[in-house]
């Protein structure tokens, strides 16, 4: 359809028939259209445009408005613009030191420049006379005359014109698509095939219902993708745009909540024997009948903030509920989230069940080993095989590192219950770790694991043979399912949460400890920032505190031109920290060598520990007050923020120094960043901004791509509604029985493994 008009509201020509399904699309190859070969098909193809549905979805990445088209007189040497133009002449030649030239001589009607491309020579066929395209580039002046070189193309009309060109010559608005030059195709091309596409689509299914399209003023499918592809105006672009992006949203929507009601349905819950109001009530240590939990809570060094207070309020409350717990605890670097993972555990040991923390690497897993075993370190549980009728908490380590021997006596123990919590990598998920009664999965990091991590650690669950002591649980089935709790330090913006952890209840740890001082960040590039860095090192540890310095490499590399672990520890002890005591920490050294340095660091016998990011995560040394990371251009922003999130564990000022220099503007964006705020979500808003949306959320499902035109920086209002309808059509319907258009349509954007589960019968 090439009208610039929308045409007028009626009833379908007969011959049209029943509106089409995105399926329906799906199943219609792209060479079923007029004047599309092979040759064209596999052109399209590597741009994964295999049939009508990918080519209606290749949506324009610009619109070129002709009645408000910028005239080429009009413009000054130096400025850079976007001309669109038709190609009078064109000639190909080689330079004298052999180099490829296009020039060509492009008109727009008020006047005329020349247009060169070196080391293109392609250009010559893309760009023949008769072509009009969209040149962007600076205009400079060359013998007397206005030049671009090597701008960017948008090639629109072909020439010379065909009736297909020229009809789409005539629209008052031109879409522009994202062509592929080197493959052969261009623009007008892609948008000739739209425009039959949609003419012979005719009107497509909306499985969206109407009493919801018209509460959120949404325009019908068939009108949005019309106009999306070929608007009647430019304000006509929006409305379009806002249907679509809401429709790849509601799909992500619907999958995450499908998710969750299907995890409902089949749930076999353990009840655990956790008072939220009593376990979280002022009592003493060793108060007579006082709980594991309350026993634990009251034995901590510190009160609990308010947020730690609500966070376990709410785990306690759905761990004593009727369903299966599945909750996101997210909360910034230094919020308590361990304490609160902990007593969550407990909760569970407390009923006779046993408790799991996953963590995605052995460093991080054995940091977590040390800081459970030494938190829960004196509490102690009936058993009345020993003498006495009690014996402690048993926590045990499960990584690639464990010798059979040990792996044989825990997976004996977590087999009987002896072992009470295990904290391991993924060698939890392997068919030899079986438990007694598995009453509370925690994952670590979980934006590092995926949805079939989740699940399977769930079926440990589903395995288990029962409590280990039934009189003090409240009488779960075997075969129940855990509680899980996911946990991530980095900071996620509340609508990217909504899109990775969308079947997941939120609580947030948005709150430090009392007496917390803000950690100071310096970054200054050059010799001037480094000394800096070393004259605080030295006088802190003059002081008697301590700091970490963090460099990207275990190994020098010649590849990546970065101070290693190993190198700066050599050239720090014989050079600028001279006499300091420094030891070194990296992740391929033994357990027992890595225990040792990092006891020796804590107790205070080293001064300054050269580390990689081993120290990332889970290190915690009050005394510690500098932070010096190395080569900083080279880390993200939440990997710098957890550093940083290493000092500043107490009242002492601390201080965080960048050293590095910004190469790149994405590089400085991200050191200005963090010498900026010491917020981590701002920091998380930024990362978004920065690396863009699809790094963050690539690996949010394994099924069709479908964020083309949505964002969740732009359409948070667009997925709170989809969330809301989502949570509407899917209630009392988790298969979506009612909405057979709705469940076809998901179905479509799904592994075949997710759908699966979903729509099972």
């Amino acid at each position: 359809m090439t009208a610039a008009a929308r045409p007028e509201p009626g009833p379908p020509p007969p011959d049209r028939g029943p509106a089409r399904t995105l399926r329906q699309l799906t199943e219609i190859e792209v060479t079923r259209l007029r004047g599309l070969g092979e040759r064209k098909a596999k052109a399209l193809a590597t741009m994964g445009i295999g049939n009508v549905f990918d080519l209606l979805t290749t949506y324009p990445h610009r619109y070129v408005d002709r009645s408000r088209q910028a005239d080429l007189a009009d413009l000054a040497v130096g400025d850079e613009a976007v001309v669109l133009g038709t190609v009078q002449r064109a000639r190909s030649r080689r330079t004298r030191n052999g180099r490829s030239l296009v020039e060509l001589e492009v008109h727009d009607g008020t006047a005329a420049m020349t247009v060169t491309f070196f080391n293109q020579p392609w250009r010559g066929r893309q760009l023949g006379e008769g072509t009009e395209a969209l040149f962007f580039g600076r205009l400079v002046d060359y013998r007397g005359g206005r030049q671009m070189t090597n701008p960017v193309v948008d090639v629109v009309v072909a020439g010379p014109e065909d009736g297909k060109a020229s009809a789409r010559r005539t629209l008052r608005v031109v879409p522009v698509y994202p062509a592929s030059a080197r493959a052969g195709l261009s623009s007008w091309e892609i948008g000739g095939w739209v425009d039959e596409a949609l003419r012979r689509a005719g009107d497509l299914e909306d499985p969206l219902p109407e009493h919801w399209r018209e509460r959120l003023g949404l325009l019908a499918r068939t009108d949005a993708v019309h106009d999306i592809h070929v608007p009647p105006s430019m304000e006509a672009r929006g409305p379009a745009r806002r249907r679509l992006a809401f429709d790849e949203l509601l799909r992500l929507q619907l999958a995450l909540v499908l998710r969750r009601r299907a995890l409902e349905q089949d749930a076999k819950a353990i009840r655990h024997h956790v008072s939220a109001r009593e376990a979280l009530a002022p009592t003493g240590e060793n108060a007579p009948g006082s709980t594991l939990v309350q026993r634990f809570l009251a034995g901590l060094p510190f009160a609990l903030t308010r947020a730690q207070r609500r966070a376990l309020a709410a785990i306690f409350a759905e761990m004593a509920g009727p369903l299966p717990m599945h909750r996101l605890l997210q909360g910034d670097v230094g919020s308590g989230k361990t304490v609160v993972a902990v007593a969550s555990l407990l909760a569970a040991v407390q009923g006779g069940h046993q408790g799991a923390l996953m963590a995605p690497t052995e460093v991080l897993a054995e940091q977590h080993f040390l800081g459970v075993r030494h938190l829960v370190g004196g509490l102690a549980i009936p058993d009345p095989c020993r003498l006495g009728g009690q014996r402690p908490v048993a926590v045990a380590l499960l990584t690639s590192r464990t010798t059979a021997s040990e792996r044989a006596a825990l997976h004996a123990g977590l087999r009987s219950g002896a072992v009470d919590i295990v904290v391991g990598t993924h060698a939890l998920l392997t068919d030899e770790v079986r438990f007694r009664s598995l009453g509370l999965a925690v994952i670590d990091e979980q934006q590092r694991f995926g949805v079939e991590q989740r699940a399977a650690l769930r079926e440990k669950g589903r395995a288990s043979s029962g409590p280990a002591a039934p009189a003090e649980a409240t009488g779960p089935e075997p075969g129940a399912d855990p509680d899980l709790l996911v946990m991530t330090a980095t900071p996620i913006p509340r609508t990217a949460a909504m899109v990775l952890f969308g079947d997941l209840d939120m609580v947030v740890l948005d709150e430090l400890p009392p007496g917390r001082v803000p950690v100071e960040t310096v970054w200054e590039p050059g010799d001037q920032g480094e000394a800096a860095a070393w004259t605080r090192v030295r006088a802190e540890a003059a002081a008697g505190r301590r700091a970490f310095v963090v460099c990207p490499l275990v190994e020098g590399s010649e590849r990546v031109q970065a101070r290693s672990a190993t190198e700066e520890h050599e050239r720090l002890t014989s050079s600028v920290l001279a006499g300091l005591r420094v030891g070194l920490l990296h992740g391929q050294m033994a357990a027992a060598s890595k225990e040792q340095v990092m006891a020796e660091f804590r107790s205070g016998a080293l001064d300054v520990l050269v580390a990689t990011t081993v120290v990332e995560v889970g290190v915690d040394v009050p005394e510690a007050t500098v932070m010096v990371v190395e080569s900083a251009e080279r880390f993200g922003i939440a990997q710098l923020h957890q550093l940083r999130g290493r000092v500043g564990r107490s009242d002492l000022p601390s201080w965080c120094y960048l050293l590095g220099s910004a190469e790149t503007p994405d590089a400085r964006a991200r050191l200005e960043a963090m010498a900026g705020t010491s917020d981590g979500f701002e920091l998380a808003e930024v990362d978004l901004e920065i690396r863009g949306e699809g790094t963050i959320l690539g690996a949010r499902q394994k099924g069709r791509s479908d964020l083309r035109l949505a964002s969740v920086r732009r359409d948070a209002d667009l997925l709170e509604s989809a969330r809301a309808v989502a949570e509407d059509v899917t209630a009392g319907d988790p298969r979506l029985s009612g909405h057979p258009a709705l469940a076809d349509e998901i179905r479509l954007f799904l592994d075949p493994h997710e759908e699966a589960y979903l729509f099972k019968s």
